[in-house]
């Protein structure tokens, strides 16, 4: 099977792969002239292309075809509050984006464990997902921000929370289908905050259980995202 690189700034019908990247190509992977790779821009574009000038600086590139392949008729947007140790929540960037999510938020709660976040070590990961699990969509990764500014930014009509404490809980299977949108917020280990919850209450987002069990941080978010997508192939 090619090998898959990214190329954000492809450009056509000839691509130069940056140092590393050609380093990588010529010295580790051993391509040679006329071998076949795959190219993605993280925005739908899968190109089909060989090698032209394998050289370990500057690998250049032929693009013999090119395909644009469309988004899902739906969207999945999950908020989670990172976890205080950060493999946890790399391992969460890497199976969401196989599985495929479209945006990936983090959120500052009265109980995180976390109070900073930096995005490039998680960006990172999310390309070699990407290219690993042949997505053709990159998802967006939204810096960590207070749970009170995140709320105004979503649609209350098709976010729902996830949270512990007592009081209905809808099944989040029954109600994910309710737009073309589905955005999901995930606590921190603590949970969330009676005001927390309440606060998301008083915007219209609606409580969801994804189960009986309690589920870690990380788990949960996969859960849920999981969720949206078996009940929307089932439609």
């Amino acid at each position: 099977m090619p090998h898959t690189f990214f190329a954000p700034d492809l450009t056509l019908p000839t691509y130069t792969l940056p140092e590393d990247e050609s380093k990588h190509a010529v010295r580790v992977l051993r391509l040679t002239a006329d071998d076949e790779v795959v190219l993605v821009n993280g925005r739908g574009g899968v190109y089909q292309a060989q090698v032209h000038t394998p050289d370990a600086k500057r690998c250049q590139l032929r693009v013999v075809r090119e395909e644009q392949v469309p988004r899902r008729s739906y969207q999945v947007h999950v908020a989670v509050a990172p976890t205080k140790n950060l493999d946890r929540m790399e391992w969460l960037v890497e199976k969401a984006v196989e599985i495929g999510v479209d945006s990936l938020s983090f959120l500052r709660c009265a109980r995180s464990e976390r109070r900073e976040l930096k995005l490039d070590r998680l960006e990172k990961i999310a390309i070699s997902a990407l290219k690993q699990s042949g997505q053709a969509w990159l998802p967006q990764l939204t810096e960590l921000t207070d749970f009170a500014r995140f709320l105004p930014t979503v649609s209350p009509e098709t976010t729902f929370i996830a949270h512990l404490e007592e009081g209905e809980r809808t099944p989040l299977s029954r109600v994910a289908a309710a737009g073309p949108d589905c955005c999901i917020l995930i606590g921190p280990e603590g949970d969330f905050t009676p005001q927390e919850i309440e606060a998301a209450f008083a915007r219209g987002i609606r409580p969801v259980t994804l189960g009986a069990s309690r589920l870690r941080t990380e788990t949960a978010a996969l859960a849920a995202l999981h969720t949206v997508h078996i009940v929307r192939e089932l439609m």
